[in-house]
């Protein structure tokens, strides 16, 4: 078993191509997103555009592979929900096992913390044990379930919103 422990940064304009592999991993083979087409990098590039210092990217690295990436995006567009995130973590298949996703997600709270950010929430397929598990070791709550909400691979999918208050 590796022992290095991922190193965690803001992601850059050069991360892109690695974090939209990442993603698209994902959107062809698994529940993990409900998007279906696989994302191009114009539209990466254009949403890590929309990303700042309120609304990090950041990437793990493991050596000089990027082996995931984790986000935060704003909750909603109404100002009342301004101090409110939806966080994202994605690993890298090679990578699962290896820390890569607690090390994001422990980044992540700390910067959303940092940023003056009152409540994260997570939306996270039912079928995703390892997310969901990942998420209550660190403080989310379940807050809702909501069944039938996302059809992908010929089938009805659930979501869980789980919720951590900062």
């Amino acid at each position: 078993m590796n022992t290095d422990l991922p190193c965690i940064r803001p992601a850059s304009p050069s991360d892109l191509p690695a974090i939209n592999d990442i993603y698209n991993f994902y959107v062809v083979n698994s529940t993990a997103t409900y998007q279906e087409d696989p994302e191009t990098l114009e539209n990466r590039q254009a949403w890590f555009n929309r990303h700042g210092p309120a609304h990090p990217v950041t990437v793990a690295r493991l050596g000089d592979t990027v082996a995931g990436w984790a986000s935060l995006s704003p909750y909603h567009p109404r100002s009342a929900y301004r101090r409110t995130v939806e966080c994202s973590v994605y690993v890298d298949s090679a990578s699962n096992r290896r820390g890569v996703g607690r090390a994001l997600m422990v980044d992540l709270v700390s910067r959303a913390r940092a940023g003056g950010h009152h409540s994260i929430i997570a939306l996270i397929d039912a079928e995703q044990a390892p997310s969901l598990a990942l998420h209550e070791s660190l403080g989310f709550v379940r807050v809702g379930h909501l069944c039938e909400v996302g059809f992908k691979f010929g089938r009805w999918l659930d979501v869980i919103y789980m919720q951590l208050l900062l």
